[in-house]
């Protein structure tokens, strides 16, 4: 009897003691900080190493080389695939000890710091770096760049305590070794006496010949022969140089080159004079080149005030086009003949306000390693200039092309939508006799098959799939290859897969295997690819395949053994409906490692609107701080894309929320939670969660807004909140701007968009706004009119600006991280850390050394 009475009072005050618990707020369960902690960027790069073949191709030959690293060390591989062999280039353990001899400094197998690696030779043998223990000497580091001593003496005295305190921080250089090895031989040999090529500088854009350089200079066209770029490489200040002016009517924010963008006031009046950068595209003779001249003289200021920059908070101009505003930049396409000295205006104008682009050709993979790589122009000859023109509501675009000699323009394609109008780059078969070209007309995208002159000769793909990109064109056998998705039954529409077809349309392949999302490189010849494909729950493996889809090689599996070894588990696919009921949504479900089904966890959507992609992972990656360690705390966290996201599907789909770009997202989230809660019992639909950076913290606030009584906690960094501050080009393409013509045919462009501001009355849950204090993307004021905003209508929310930042919120990421998880816990488990200090972060730093922050 004594004990029954015992067990009954103990059982009542457990039940006392739960009871006080919820009433006062007391977790019942703890956030598992942890967990979270095992899984930081500094330890990933510790359990899990490369994940993809990246195939550097030969120009000789179809061979390619790669570098993949597991637990046991990095490993260089060269692959023959006519003779589908896959062998190491050195033998680790032997180039280990041939570098200790000939340097003196130990390494082993496991640690070869070999970088820059370069085929010599006639490719039969290769050069590379190793970095040594050793510091350079003093002599030898005047010799290499005696222009560090010039560029002392230019120092302002503002910048005086600047230069001294990055000295102090500077780290003696190491010397440097290059070698060479023999494919054949093995033999290693240091090149005691090379003098390593000096690195193109930025401001350089080289001729494909390499004999022309050309450069941006007080906002006009400058070059230089081969002989005088040689001499700036070796001292930019040589007053023996010799420049040539090519033109004299670039002014500031109507010039040629010399964008400023990202540097303070002071910093342009500093550098005003020193050689800049020039985008041009050459033809393939290296005798002319295009460039596209921005006037951006009419178009408003905008600024940003770095609160930290020393000695003195620094001012940072810019030119911002606002969605509406009449003063836009307009461009004009110039062509250049370097033999004659001649310029040709491209007649180009249309619409008002209209953009235009230069249609450049793909780059040629086997290039991938040249120091030199200028971009082409797409016609193989000199005498035409491809290029496309938009009009400011996108709902038009032209492909045309020019002539050289006199600037007249013949439009070959026409393009034109009710929404806005995409395109890729035009696939050119026999230098223009006839054309590829990617189209949304029916409402799915895919390529067409036109004439030299733009008459439509048929349609080469069909049916409700999407083509993606051109990865090469056979003109002899008039095949194409190209990348689609939703084309294979029963999986995932998102995956990708590579395809041949021929230009009438028969003969359609898919290349390799289903149900994985793939991500290829062929080679030149289009004779093989390499094929790298995963999904988010399987271990992601590289293939050497043909162009019939024949498997060559097994190339790699990843080696995750130490990520498993510390818990983490493959995150879960799963797929549910949209609102409509009709609609298939795809998402991704991540638990904590330690999952409980028995528990009951709070939900996190991390989200990302679109329109121009869904972050909505479909291979494996461990890139995790927003989704799978957010995860570790104790939370199920959801990414799902939503009617109006990926553009990768219907032109329905990608458009749905054209003129609706605060709301068109929100209620699939909210149906997607609804399902899984559903369906999951251990997903608690009382406490549910938001967050999402730019466009993602504009929606994630909107929902808190649109939805207070489902979404309970947000946080939302550099959010455009208020879309009618934020840049034109994503604003008016996927909300919509309208042309208006009056009587007289004057056009003006008017615009209207809901704003979070203008719903900030609604907020009853809890919300965390940030946002970088120099974000030059979207401008600080996007939130802080939120917060004001918020402040007008008695709200409590929290406010954080991280200093010093732009956009990405730079080496303060990893302490957003715990700031965002804090934030989580605090409102949504009930446990958090309250102390000072992060002990979580503090114990990275003391690790990697890293003090800086």
């Amino acid at each position: 009897m004594k004990r029954t009475t015992l067990c009954t009072t103990i059982l009542l005050v457990l039940l006392f003691t739960a009871s006080i618990a919820l009433a006062q707020n007391i977790p019942i369960e703890k956030a598992n900080y942890k967990l979270a902690e095992r899984f930081s960027p500094n330890k990933l790069k510790k359990m899990a190493f490369t994940a993809s073949v990246d195939p550097h191709w030969l120009k000789l030959s179809e061979r390619f080389w790669y570098t993949y690293e597991t637990p046991d060390g990095k490993t260089f591989y060269i692959v023959n695939p006519a003779r589908r062999t896959k062998k190491p280039i050195f033998d680790n353990v032997k180039m280990a000890a041939e570098l200790t001899l000939l340097t003196k400094d130990p390494y082993d197998a496991k640690h070869l710091p070999i970088e820059k690696i370069k085929f010599v030779k006639d490719e039969t043998a290769i050069q590379f770096e190793v970095e040594s223990s050793q510091e350079e000497k003093e002599e030898e580091e005047k010799e290499k760049k005696e222009e560090e001593k010039k560029e002392k003496e230019e120092e302002k005295k503002e910048d005086e305590k600047k230069e001294k305190n990055d000295k102090e921080k500077k780290k003696p250089k190491k010397k440097i070794f290059t070698f060479e090895y023999d494919l054949a031989t093995g033999k290693l040999t240091l090149l005691e006496d090379f003098k390593k090529p000096k690195e193109k500088p930025r401001w350089a854009s080289i001729s494909p010949d390499g004999e022309t350089i050309l450069f941006s200079k007080h906002f006009n066209i400058y070059w230089m022969d081969k002989e005088n770029y040689e001499k700036a490489l070796e001292d930019e200040e040589d007053s023996t140089i010799v420049e040539h002016q090519l033109t004299t009517d670039g002014i500031e924010h109507y010039g040629y080159g010399g964008r400023t963008r990202g540097e303070t006031n002071v910093d342009k009046e500093k550098n005003k004079d020193k050689r800049k950068s020039i985008r041009v595209v050459w033809s393939r003779d290296s005798k002319k080149f295009a460039t596209i001249r921005d006037d951006n003289r009419e178009v408003k200021n905008l600024w940003v005030i770095n609160a930290i920059a020393e000695p003195r908070p620094s001012l940072e101009t810019y030119k911002y086009h606002m969605p509406g505003e009449s003063e836009a930049p307009q461009y004009d396409i110039l062509i250049f003949d370097l033999t004659t000295q001649d310029t040709v205006w491209v007649k180009a104008d249309q619409f008002q306000d209209q953009s235009v682009s230069i249609i450049s050709a793909r780059p040629l993979a086997k290039n991938r390693d040249d120091e030199n790589r200028p971009s082409l122009w797409l016609a193989e000859t000199s005498d035409k200039l491809y290029f496309t023109r938009t009009s400011r509501d996108l709902h038009r675009i032209d492909v045309c092309v020019a002539d050289v000699s006199t600037g007249e323009v013949k439009v070959l394609i026409e393009e034109r939508l009710n929404t806005y109008v995409e395109t890729r780059r035009l696939g050119l078969v026999n230098n223009g006799r006839e054309l590829i070209h990617w189209s949304e007309r029916d409402g799915w995208a895919h390529f067409y098959l036109y004439d030299a002159d733009g008459n439509l000769k048929s349609q080469i793909t069909s049916g409700p799939f999407h083509c993606n990109n051109i990865e090469g064109i056979d003109e002899e056998r008039r095949v194409l290859y190209f990348t689609a998705n939703a084309h294979e039954k029963d999986e995932d529409p998102y995956y990708l897969h590579l395809y041949r077809v021929n230009f009438n349309g028969s003969g359609l392949q898919r290349l390799e295997s289903i149900n994985f999302n793939h991500s290829v490189r062929m080679c030149d010849s289009n004779r093989f690819f390499v094929d790298n494909y995963s999904r988010v729950d399987t271990v992601p493996k590289s293939e050497l395949r043909d162009n019939r889809g024949n498997k060559i090689l097994d190339l790699e599996t990843a080696d995750l053994s130490l990520l498993m070894e510390a818990g983490y588990r493959f995150p879960e696919p799963f797929k549910v409906k949209a609102d409509d009921g009709l609609t298939d949504l795809y998402g991704v479900m991540y638990k904590p490692y330690d999952f409980d089904a028995t528990r009951k966890y709070p939900i996190i959507a991390y989200v990302y609107p679109g329109p121009q992609t869904e972050s909505v992972s479909k291979s494996f990656s461990t890139r995790m701080d927003r989704t799978d360690r957010l995860a570790q705390f104790g939370f199920i966290v959801i990414t799902v894309g939503n009617r109006g996201g990926h553009p990768s599907r219907s032109k329905w789909y990608h458009n749905y929320g054209y003129g609706n770009l605060r709301d068109y997202g929100l209620v699939d989230k909210k149906a997607t939670i609804e399902q899984l809660a559903d369906r999951n019992p251990f997903i608690d639909i009382e406490k549910v969660g938001i967050f999402g950076h730019s466009g993602g913290g504009f929606m994630s606030t909107a929902a808190m807004l649109v939805y207070p009584d489902f979404f309970k906690v947000a946080v939302s960094s550099a959010g455009n909140h208020e879309n009618n501050i934020y840049n034109r080009w994503w604003s008016e393409k996927h909300h919509g701007v309208r042309e208006v013509v009056d009587k007289e045919g004057n056009i003006k462009f008017e615009y209207d968009i809901e704003k979070n501001s203008e719903i900030a009355e609604n907020l009853k849950g809890r919300l965390l706004i940030c946002t970088g204090d120099i974000d030059n993307n979207v401008h600080p004021g996007n939130t802080i009119r939120l917060a004001n905003a918020l402040i007008k209508a008695n709200k409590r929310f929290d406010f954080f600006i991280f200093p010093g930042q732009r956009h990405g919120f730079g080496n303060m990421n990893e302490y957003f991280f715990w700031l965002r998880a804090d934030y989580f816990c605090k409102h949504l488990i009930g446990d958090y850390a309250d102390s000072v200090d992060i002990p979580e972060l503090n114990r990275e730093q003391e690790m990697s050394g890293d003090k800086s922050r």
